[in-house]
């Protein structure tokens, strides 16, 4: 009898504030909860502050399983978030968000800032140079990152990349959407390369 396989684990970029909106934090705190119902573990910053503390709670309040990274330089200003399943601290920013990514199936962005622009367009250049064929999802709440969206098409319309780059994301309204695009992403048979 072969052993069930392991539940995905979804990596969530997300800022560390809570947003002009109070959609945003209404659209962490609904995709943490789906994502724990789900069966799925959370991987995310480790922070306790903004859209990251409002997804972690959701989560571990609906039981959860959540793995948790932050640098040590942001442990008091993240306020490292320390009752995860799993808590990891490293060492500097390159590492966090490696330990991340190795650690998950697939990744979720919600509304963020710098930081969160930074994590997407490394996965995005992954993708783009066949370094991974994980499913890379933009929740965009109240229209977010339409503005984004817009950049990507600016930057294949202008030659700077080939339309394929398209094909590496895909933009849903709300976490339900984010799910089901999840779930038929993480389901589909995997092409033999």
């Amino acid at each position: 009898m072969t052993a069930p396989a392991p539940k995905p684990s979804i990596c969530v970029y997300c800022g560390s504030r809570p947003g002009a909106d109070p959609a945003y934090i209404e659209d962490a705190t609904g995709f943490g909860t789906a994502l724990a119902r789900e069966g799925w573990r959370l991987v995310y910053g480790a922070g306790d502050v903004g859209l990251m503390g409002a997804v972690a709670r959701a989560a571990q309040a609906a039981g959860g399983d959540t793995f948790g990274v932050i640098p040590s330089h942001l442990m008091q200003l993240e306020v490292g978030k320390r009752d995860l399943t799993r808590f990891v601290v490293t060492e500097n920013m390159h590492e966090r968000k490696k330990v991340m990514f190795m650690n998950s199936d697939a990744i979720v962005v919600l509304p963020g800032g710098a930081g969160s622009l930074d994590e997407f367009f490394e996965v995005l250049t992954w993708a783009q140079l066949g370094l991974h064929g994980k499913p890379i999802v933009l929740l965009n709440t109240k229209g977010y990152w339409t503005p984004l969206s817009a950049l990507v098409d600016h930057v294949i319309a202008q030659g700077f990349a080939d339309p394929s780059l398209r094909d590496f994301l895909t933009v849903v309204n709300g976490p339900d959407a984010a799910l089901s695009t999840l779930r038929k992403a993480l389901t589909a048979p995997k092409a033999s390369g």
